[in-house]
């Protein structure tokens, strides 16, 4: 907790908060009560609730704060994310200054991408809950669209909100948009994977001068089918395992990028052979079926389980030519025929492995243009940070401004994960802020009590730090970190 609090007064959330949330006849400031939710988001993400009831008791936030146990309870927490949710725009802007002056970033190149996050519960006062393609798995809950936009490293820069229905493909006009109006219109580069490529986007882009990056659906490859056969000698390894090639675009104004893994390839490979072994396992059982009949079958309901089966397995579909023909010296009526498509195989073992990007930057080579593309992975771990480590999923807030205002709370955790992050990689000591906090949370503080001399019916109780081991105080000091000696305990609450 106190790494949390040490975190938030580096990003100087506190003196924002302050600005923003002035002192009124509240008993206990809104700014420290923001940093209370946001530092537990950090520390245990739990609910409100269980902050107010167990999680803040037993921290050393008490004391750091000068907030006694007594005052934080679960209303004054929900009215908190009431107050700190006007000021998502300013959090932005200021955390964007601030990161930059810690970490000299750059903004020239923007990573873009969308996940997903589910209710327990109807929802039924969320606008934005909504039934859609769920990241998660789970198509039975109503979710929300978070999207995310960060620069190289995965430094957060803003987020938007979208309905839970809402595709990847119509949230790329507004996201660039929002986030030029915001930080200006200088050159950027938007990095975007292939749930964003769609024609009216890139035409889009095009149209008005923006430079862009994006991964392409599965379906692209059709048309570099004879540039994936060319000789090796065309290639550029780009990385152990990986090839790369330049490709002019048909009307001159883009440059395709072909890629291909050998890690990739094995992928894909398995992942065929599984889905076809399913589909003619399937295939056999309803052959067998119909075989042992004693009666006719409905033509429809089998076309029906047919078309099912096809569907699970939807990566081997393509494979198989299946028809339902008249037998007449079967009880059924039925029979059931399928076979394998050669060229389906054929292509199969052409473009396992194999991706294509497009971009309109005409100065930069293959290898330049790989590495920057997969720097979505920082995008990604982004998405797997917040939904692992800070809990954003499941919502149980009902209300849109609650679950927008929760959302914002786990964004900015998300801040001080990558800064303390940050701050680690600096100093040589990996990338896992988890470690660093496990670590520090061994750490705690200790009351001396100690009679007076004069009256032993009083006493002098002191509430020290208790000395951090070997291993933590190197940790401290490679950080750059001093724990306070003492705390002083906040004043008791006349009751």
């Amino acid at each position: 907790m106190w790494l949390g609090w040490t975190l938030w007064q580096a990003l100087r959330l506190d003196e924002l908060c302050s600005a923003r949330l002035p002192r009124g006849r509240e008993a206990i400031p809104w700014a420290q009560m923001a940093a209370v939710l946001v530092i537990a988001r950090l520390c245990e993400p739990s609910s409100e609730l269980h902050i107010a009831e167990d999680w803040y008791r037993t921290t050393a936030l008490e004391d750091l704060l000068g907030i006694a146990a007594e005052r934080i309870e679960d209303h004054r927490l929900y009215r908190a994310l009431d107050r700190l949710l006007p000021h998502k725009a300013a959090l932005e802007q200021h955390l964007r200054q601030r990161l930059g002056e810690l970490f000299a970033l750059e903004y020239d190149l923007l990573l873009y991408d969308v996940t997903s996050t589910y209710f327990e519960g109807l929802a039924l006062r969320n606008a934005l809950a909504a039934r859609g393609y769920s990241r998660d798995h789970r198509p039975d809950c109503k979710q929300v669209c978070i999207a995310l936009v960060v620069t190289r490293g995965g430094i957060p820069l803003g987020y938007e909100l979208f309905a839970g229905n809402r595709t990847d493909v119509t949230t790329v006009e507004e996201i660039v948009e929002t986030m030029e109006t915001r930080y200006g219109l200088a050159e950027r580069i938007w990095v975007t994977d292939r749930g964003m490529a769609s024609a009216e986007n890139v035409a889009w882009l095009q149209r008005t001068g923006r430079r862009y990056l994006i991964g392409t659906p599965k379906s692209e490859l059709r048309p570099w089918a004879r540039e994936l056969a060319a000789a090796a000698t065309d290639w550029t390894a780009v990385r152990d395992g990986v090839e790369a090639k330049l490709c002019a675009g048909p009307d001159g104004t883009e440059t395709f990028v072909l890629c291909q893994s050998v890690e990739r390839r094995e992928k894909e490979k398995a992942m065929h052979a599984r889905f076809a072994q399913r589909i003619e396992t399937g295939l056999q059982t309803l052959a067998a079926r119909l075989a042992r009949a004693r009666r006719p079958l409905d033509r429809g309901k089998l076309e029906h389980q047919i078309g099912r089966l096809l569907e699970r397995n939807t990566r081997a579909a393509g494979r198989y030519t299946i028809d339902l023909v008249d037998d007449r010296t079967r009880p059924a009526g039925l029979a059931l025929q399928w076979s394998a498509r050669s060229e389906w195989d054929e292509w199969a073992r052409r473009s396992e492995g194999c991706y294509v990007l497009r971009t309109n930057l005409a100065d930069w080579d293959v290898a330049t243009l790989w590495r920057t593309y997969v720097q979505l992975t920082d995008a990604e771990a982004a998405f797997r940070i917040q939904k692992s480590e800070l809990s954003i999923r499941p919502i149980w807030h009902q209300r849109t401004d609650r679950v927008q205002a929760h959302i914002l709370v786990c964004f900015l955790a998300y801040v001080l994960w990558k800064t303390l992050e940050q701050w680690q990689s600096r100093a040589g000591l990996g990338n896992s802020p988890r470690t660093i906090l496990d670590e520090l949370h061994r750490i705690q503080s200790t009351d001396v009590v100690l009679p007076l001399a004069d009256d032993p019916r009083r006493e002098l109780r002191i509430r020290c730090v208790a000395r951090p081991d070997k291993a933590q105080a190197l940790l401290l000091d490679r950080l750059g970190l001093r724990l306070p000696d003492r705390l002083r305990p906040p004043p008791a609450i006349e009751l």
